[in-house]
């Protein structure tokens, strides 16, 4: 009797030959490149240092497309776009201690976001662990405590026949909902030392899956199926789960309005009878929804933003699904049901009973107008209009990457982002310089589409430098900076708050000269020609820098009274 515990892969003939004659002048760093290309990776990003030599030279043994950025953060935000765009475990490479270091904030973004990040950094030599002072480059006590309160998982290596399930462990962690940044660190020697290892292969990474607890599923089905006043708010969770099609048959069959959060831009389609669109900053958006009586919330744990700065208490009842554990009735007492929201969304469509309510459509359009009213009281002209141009010259299809910028403060609100998984921005962790780095991974996951990134000027100095990447690759990116001579939002807030503001104000550089002598084109533009300017530069292939002159405004917040 052959139990399924009993079988084993047998190799094949070739690889068999393969395994006994391993090719001459592999080292530690040959196995990494062949534990990423036997789980199925394509590219990798990153920057070289010394101590992680071996994996860099390692990589011009493989097949791997090597995509190199100038600033360890910045690779870390490609990597993170690559992640959100594909859906793959992006590898990372990094060198020890500063370079390490530097990614920090990229991966606290992609945990806050859920991106899966599969980052690789060498560590000093294996004689130097433990905490010791030793006294190497790059030494710290503990390279890796500075990452396990970022990333899912760290794993570290000490010998090179550990490196292939280490690296297979972490990117299943990755993978596995709720997806997100892993930590692997290799000592520069193993990765260095000659290998007569086997090559290796395909590792077995398979994700675990996430389905929800059928007897939680029933009785959500039983309180939408009864409810009089349904409500929909979906997060990134349904984004990242290629849900977006189960939650509109579900929406449609309870007549359940949907909002989604700025994380699950995409979700639903904006201009659906039945969509509330992104209006969470808006209390009539709040009132809205504590007004329902059952309220599903999917792959979102009603942080800050969503919450309306947690000016949000639901009065009915809430159910609450989601794959990270941590969020699951963080802020708001629910039936938490942990688990992938494609497997719950799907649970509950084959149980929730049909509604039918005619109302539905006409309280959805009776709050947009209300929001529409608010906005227009306010004469914020400029500033829609503006986004309105964004919207019409970016291709329907095309990602768009936004910095923590006035402009994309409206976006998540106003845009539509006319299709799943194409807007993202650093909303998750709010660190600045995300934008134009997130577009070039993007561009390198899909080089048949146009991807715009949008910055303040601000945030654009935080990235200049990658414009030689944008340039070296030849990646088909639209830079769009708005540029209001410093940083405008903390000029609104200081100046609301203190009645002027301090360290707000930046000096100009020319950014068209700036990015044409790093041979990119360069245009600035009026709100007048932002469209057209757009247009073109978004329709001529390889890297563009459109420049707005403009100082926009943020419509009034409603959270504060």
């Amino acid at each position: 009797m052959t139990h399924d515990h009993d079988l084993v892969l047998r190799p094949t003939p070739a690889q068999t030959e393969a395994a006994l004659n391993p090719p001459p002048g592999r080292n530690g760093g040959d196995l990494v490149v062949e534990s990423l290309a036997g789980l199925g990776a394509t590219t990798v990003f990153g920057l070289p240092g010394q101590h992680a030599l071996g994996m860099f030279d390692a990589l011009r043994r493989s097949a791997l497309r090597y995509v190199g950025l100038r600033v360890e953060n910045n690779a870390g935000f490609a990597a993170d776009a690559y992640g959100r765009i594909t859906g793959e475990a992006a590898p990372l490479l990094l060198s020890t201690g500063p370079g390490a270091l530097t990614s920090l904030a990229a991966l606290q973004e992609a945990a806050a976001a859920s991106a899966p990040v599969l980052a690789i950094s060498s560590q000093i030599p294996t004689a130097g662990l433990g905490g010791g002072r030793h006294g190497y480059l790059h030494e710290l006590p503990d390279q890796a405590a500075s990452f396990r309160g970022v990333v899912k998982s760290v794993h570290t290596v000490r010998a090179q026949s550990q490196i292939p399930s280490a690296i297979a462990a972490a990117w299943k962690s990755a993978l596995t909902a709720p997806h997100g940044p892993v930590w692997v660190e290799i000592p520069q020697d193993v990765l260095l030392a000659p290998t007569a290892l086997p090559v290796v292969t395909a590792p077995d990474a398979t994700p675990d899956e996430l389905p929800p607890r059928p007897e939680l599923t029933a009785v959500a089905a039983d309180l939408l199926s009864r409810a009089t006043r349904p409500a929909i708010i979906a997060g990134g969770g349904v984004v990242r789960a290629d849900a977006s099609g189960k939650l509109r048959q579900l929406a449609e069959r309870l007549q359940a309005p949907v909002v989604t959060t700025f994380g699950g831009k995409g979700a639903f389609p904006w201009t659906h009878p039945l969509s509330l669109q992104s209006w969470l900053e808006d209390r009539h958006t709040t009132d809205f929804l504590e007004d329902t009586d059952v309220l599903l919330v999917v792959g979102s744990g009603l942080g800050e933003l969503s919450s309306n700065y947690h000016t949000f208490k639901p009065r009915g009842r809430v159910i609450q699904i989601e794959a990270d554990l941590g969020k699951l009735e963080s802020n708001h007492p629910a039936l938490g049901i942990h688990a992938d929201a494609r497997l719950a969304l799907q649970a509950l469509l084959e149980t929730v009973d049909e509604r039918a309510d005619e109302t539905a459509p006409d309280r959805v359009r009776e709050l947009l107008a209300k929001v529409a009213a608010r906005l227009a009281a306010q004469e914020l002209t400029l500033e829609q209009e503006v986004l309105g141009s964004v919207r019409r010259a970016l291709p329907a299809g095309s990602p768009s990457f936004w910095d923590m910028t006035i402009l994309a403060y409206w976006a998540w609100s106003a845009f539509d982002p006319r299709g799943a998984n194409t807007m993202h921005s650093a909303q998750g962790a709010g660190g600045l310089g995300y934008g134009f780095p997130a577009a070039l991974g993007a561009a390198a996951a899909d080089p048949t589409r146009p991807v715009l990134a949008v910055s303040g000027d601000g945030g654009a100095l935080y990235s200049i430098a990658e414009l030689a990447t944008a340039r070296q690759y030849d990646l088909n990116v639209t830079w769009l900076i708005v540029d209001d001579g410093g940083y405008g939002i903390l000029r609104e807030y200081m100046t609301d708050a203190f009645g002027e503001a301090t360290a707000t104000e930046l000096t100009r550089p020319d950014y068209v000269a700036l990015a044409e002598s790093f041979g990119v084109p360069g245009v600035r533009t009026t709100p007048e020609a932002l469209e057209a300017d757009l247009t073109k530069a978004l329709a001529s292939p390889g890297p563009s820098v459109v420049v707005l002159p403009a100082a926009l405004r943020m419509f009034a917040p409603t959270h504060l009274g």
